[in-house]
């Protein structure tokens, strides 16, 4: 049976696809996300939301297929394949259900059938994400995924770091406009980098729409410059806020730095602009495992009390 969008079975046909678990399955429609709404509740957390929005009708410029199950006509489950332009290599998987059907296997069927639709598809390698210690995170692991990334959003308490001297280690804190084609280029190769567990096709336009724009929620950005002769202004990292005021709810914050420089060097301008942005106000920045030199400096700040990591995520792959 297909769920292709040029090839959509029939309401009679659809019907006939029942699982094991004794749910129909169908294509996704219009108004599916308000139904299952009902029946999920709301997001438990800003992954939650984002993972949520894969859900949408199947298409195949770019590629994916979205189903739902439902129990006497009532939407109660869906799960989607994907893939990315960003991410070429893996296909993305989500799947949810509601609590009253779950422990039937509902998910791993759904699974199962969207794997056989992917056999058309000319990547057959996926991946999902979840939070840590969940009960998605035992369903990956049953289903044969293996982890391969973890991220931990971290809130670094005002005044956590000494504030730097500036003017004498030659640096310079400035800002500097989220359309900046120097900005755009510096946070596609940053991105780069960091993704090469999940190979990344981060362009300066990927940048400037996925990262950068105002639809993004991006606000402002600052870069930290090496003013030391020779240096030619550098930039050593960067941050972009999603924030758009400053206030005692932390400010969401990308820090990145330049790919060129050597681990330690990474680390220590991170630190600088960290400090900076944390002098008076509470900051939140993502830190995957892929980071290593922020990683270590947030490891140092939550031993010492100065910053707490609230919410941990992880990545799990299955790659043929």
């Amino acid at each position: 049976m297909s769920f292709s969008p040029h090839g959509a079975p029939d309401a009679e046909e659809v019907a006939c696809l029942t699982l094991d678990s004794g749910l129909t399955v169908r294509p996704w429609e219009d108004g599916d996300d308000l139904a299952l709404l009902e029946v999920w509740g709301d997001p438990e957390n800003p992954m939650h939301h984002q993972d949520r929005s894969l859900l949408r009708p199947s298409s195949d410029k770019p590629w994916s297929r979205t189903v739902v199950a439902e129990d006497q006509g009532v939407p109660v489950a869906a799960a989607t394949l994907l893939r990315s332009s960003l991410h070429p290599d893996r296909l993305s998987f989500y799947a949810e259900v509601a609590p009253e059907h779950r422990r039937r296997g509902v998910a791993a069927e759904l699974l199962n059938l969207l794997q056989s639709e992917a056999e058309n598809c000319q990547v057959q390698s996926l991946k999902a994400r979840c939070g840590s210690r969940t009960a998605a995170q035992c369903f990956l692991r049953d289903n044969g995924f293996q982890k391969v990334q973890a991220s931990r959003r971290v809130v670094v308490r005002p005044g956590a770091l000494p504030t730097p001297d500036l003017e004498a280690d030659q640096l310079d804190l400035e800002d500097i406009a989220t359309g900046s084609v120097e900005l755009s280029s510096l946070v596609a190769e940053f991105y780069n980098s960091i993704h090469t567990w999940d190979r990344s096709e981060m362009t300066v336009g990927k940048a400037q729409q996925l990262l950068l724009s105002p639809e993004t929620g991006a606000s402002g950005a600052v870069v930290l410059r090496d003013r030391a002769p020779g240096a030619q202004d550098r930039i050593l990292a960067f941050a972009i806020s999603y924030t758009p005021e400053r206030g005692e709810d932390p400010s969401d914050v990308l820090l990145g730095w330049n790919p060129e420089l050597e681990d330690d060097e990474a680390e220590a301008a991170s630190q600088v602009l960290l400090a900076m942005l944390s002098a008076r106000f509470p900051v939140t920045v993502e830190v995957d495992d892929s980071m290593a030199p922020l990683k270590r400096v947030a490891r140092r700040l939550i031993d010492e009390g100065a910053a707490d990591s609230d919410f941990e995520a992880m990545v799990y792959a299955r790659d043929h």
